[in-house]
C-alpha cells in the first residue's frame, strides 16, 4: 500500500486515502455513542460514534503509510477528510497533520488558519493551534508576524490560535509577545477566548508563575474572572514544589 499510494497523484491518493479511511471507521459506528457525542457538540456536527482509542488504532497504519513528500499532498488529504460530513473525518485530519507536520511552513500558515475557520469548534481548533506552534517556532519572524495579524483577525477561532500557539515552550515562549496578546484580547466577551488567555497564562505558569503573577498585578487592563482563575488556579500547588517546600507528588492536567 505505501508504493501504490506515494506514486500517485497527490489529489488520486488523497482521494484513495479518504476511502481507506473510511473503509475502516464505518464499520466501528455507533449510533447511540453517536447521538452522544452529537449532543456533547451541541449538535453542530454529524458524528460516526467512533471512539478516540478506536479510531486511532484504525487509522495509524494510514497515516504511517501516506508518507507525503511535500505540503500540497498533505493539504489535500486535510481537505478531503474536512469535506466528510462526520466529525472523526475531522479528528483523522488533525491525527494526519500531527504526524506529518514537519512538511509544513510559514507559507502554509494563511491555510492552517482558513482550516481553522471552516466548521470550527474548539476540538478542531486546538489540534490546529499545535500544528501552528510548531510551524512557527521553526519560522522565526515570519512565523511571529503570521501571529501578531492573526490576534487580530476578525475570526474569534483565528484569534484563540494566535492566544494559544506557545503552549508547551515553557522556557522558549516570548513573554512579551503572550503578555501583550493577553492585554489585546483581554476586553472579549467570547468564551472561548477568555478561556484560552487563561490557558496560555496558566501553561506559562508551570514555567515561571512569578511572571506570571506579576503580570496579573501590574498591568493595566482588566481581565475577566474567568481568566484570572484559569491563569491562577495551580499558584498553590507551584508554589509548593519550589525549593524548600514539599515538591508536587504529580503532575495536574494542563487543561
Amino acid at each position: 500500500m505505501t508504493s501504490r499510494l506515494t506514486k500517485q497523484p497527490s489529489k488520486q491518493k488523497a482521494a484513495q486515502f479518504v476511502r481507506a479511511v473510511r473503509a475502516a471507521l464505518t464499520p466501528l459506528a455507533d449510533a447511540k455513542r453517536a447521538a452522544g457525542a452529537r449532543a456533547y457538540m451541541r449538535n453542530q456536527f454529524e458524528c460516526l460514534g467512533v471512539s478516540t482509542p478506536a479510531r486511532r488504532a484504525a487509522v495509524a497504519p494510514l497515516i504511517r503509510a501516506l508518507k507525503p513528500a511535500e505540503a500540497g499532498e498533505v493539504r489535500e488529504a486535510v481537505e478531503a477528510l474536512w469535506a466528510c460530513a462526520e466529525r472523526e473525518y475531522a479528528y483523522v485530519a488533525c491525527d494526519l497533520l500531527a504526524r506529518h507536520q514537519a512538511v509544513l511552513s510559514v507559507a502554509d500558515m494563511p491555510w492552517l488558519l482558513d482550516l481553522a475557520r471552516r466548521g470550527a469548534w474548539w476540538d478542531t481548533v486546538d489540534c490546529i493551534v499545535k500544528i501552528v506552534g510548531k510551524v512557527v517556532r521553526r519560522s522565526g519572524a515570519k512565523g511571529v508576524r503570521a501571529m501578531d495579524s492573526a490576534v487580530r483577525h476578525k475570526n474569534l477561532w483565528v484569534r484563540r490560535v494566535a492566544m494559544l500557539h506557545q503552549l508547551g515552550w515553557r522556557a522558549d515562549v516570548d513573554t512579551e509577545r503572550l503578555f501583550r496578546y493577553a492585554e489585546l484580547l483581554a476586553a472579549e466577551k467570547e468564551f472561548f477566548i477568555r478561556k484560552a488567555i487563561g490557558w496560555a497564562l496558566r501553561d506559562y505558569a508551570w514555567h515561571d508563575w512569578r511572571a506570571v503573577d506579576k503580570f496579573l498585578k501590574t498591568t493595566r487592563v482588566e481581565f475577566a474572572g474567568l481568566t484570572v482563575r484559569e491563569a491562577t488556579k495551580n499558584f498553590a500547588a507551584l508554589k509548593e514544589r519550589e525549593p524548600g517546600r514539599n515538591r508536587l507528588t504529580h503532575r495536574l492536567p494542563e487543561s
